[in-house]
């Protein structure tokens, strides 16, 4: 069996009038409009914020992303934006995908989205595919190669990507940290740690830098597409949340995700992706690969453990409340909750140590 990420069903309550979507793309992208009948859509499994479907047409292959069903933070999932990023990044950083066409009306169907070209491979999610083995060198360079494609767009000339107006890097760090301890405020349920200690240390911790990059603010082994072999990167999905702004946040939330072999067993329930296994670089290799890559001193690592930490902790919060809301009904939100107060305590654990 192929190990190349395949669309199945749609679920429940998160359909595409695909006739509504071929009218339109009749007028404003003809090439996404099949010879005969209509755009046929499947939707991809992964994901727990914007949705993500497979087009086929004819004998090619499209994807169009949309923003979740009953989500309210619209920041989050700015189609516009998103589009935006990839049509200035795809002629200068070989892993943004070509984007074809963006949509602002809601009518069409339901919300706004885009189409992007689809890249066909290997997305790794918890655990590795069936089909699919890992000698310990294979992991390592895996690891190697990921280190290594988030440099690149760190060290990406941002005029040469025309994304000098896409962000405020002066003050990112403040805003960020004070934006997601409001964003958690907000969206805290009864069942969660109240994570106010840990807000608080944040606060009072935030480096006095500036640095400017492009960040991509997802960035983690999901997020990217694999060859089949999974020798190559071959491309970076979801950029929503893309801007302009300090890249060691960016690598320290890609590392929130980062459980290795040694980690408490609170952590490996909660693990994405196969970051455990023989060979697999261990959170400090990883950082001292990108100090090298980049040149980046890191001075206070654990402050940027701790926000990636609790800034997913909020992401999940927010999605968890939608959840618990009757906003959305897919049943993998519902152990959300655990999650979040199983990150709380890693990053009590960082800060005690810190």
């Amino acid at each position: 069996m192929s190990a190349i990420d395949q669309a199945k069903d749609i679920r429940e309550g998160e359909d595409i009038d695909a006739a509504a979507l071929t009218a339109y793309c009749r007028e404003h992208a003809p090439e996404l409009v099949p010879a005969d009948g209509d755009i046929v859509i499947r939707q991809f499994p992964g994901g727990a914020s914007n949705l993500t479907y497979l087009l086929r047409v004819d004998d090619a292959e499209y994807v169009l992303r949309r923003p979740p069903f009953g989500s309210q933070v619209k920041s989050a999932h700015d189609m516009g934006r998103e589009y935006g990023v990839l049509s200035r990044l795809h002629g200068v950083y070989d892993y943004a995908p070509k984007p074809i066409v963006h949509c602002t009306d809601d009518d069409v169907i339901g919300a706004e989205f885009y189409v992007m070209q689809r890249l066909r491979g290997v997305i790794l999610r918890r655990d590795l595919p069936d089909s699919v083995t890992l000698s310990p060198a294979e992991a390592t360079r895996m690891c190697e190669q990921l280190l290594d494609v988030q440099a690149t767009l760190h060290t990406t000339d941002i005029h040469a990507a025309g994304m000098a107006d896409f962000g405020k890097p002066e003050g990112y760090i403040e805003r960020q940290v004070t934006g997601w301890n409001t964003r958690y405020r907000n969206a805290r349920t009864d069942d969660v740690p109240d994570c106010e200690a840990i807000m608080t240390w944040l606060e009072s911790r935030i480096p006095n830098v500036t640095r400017a990059a492009i960040i991509h603010n997802d960035y983690k082994l999901d997020n990217v597409v694999f060859d089949e072999g999974l020798g190559h990167i071959i491309g970076v999905l979801d950029w929503e949340m893309a801007t302009l702004g300090d890249p060691v946040m960016d690598f320290g939330c890609s590392m929130a995700y980062w459980v290795q072999a040694d980690d408490p067993e609170d952590m490996q329930q909660i693990r994405m992706g196969p970051t455990h296994l023989p060979g697999m670089l261990t959170r400090e290799q990883m950082i001292d690969r990108y100090r090298q890559a980049t040149g980046e001193s890191i001075d206070d690592w654990p402050f940027y453990q701790a926000f990636g930490l609790f800034r997913l902790a909020a992401i999940l919060q927010q999605i968890y409340k939608r959840f618990v809301e009757g906003k959305t009904r897919d049943k993998r939100f519902e152990s959300f909750g655990t999650s979040v107060a199983v990150l709380a305590a890693q990053c009590e654990r960082v800060i005690a140590a810190a």
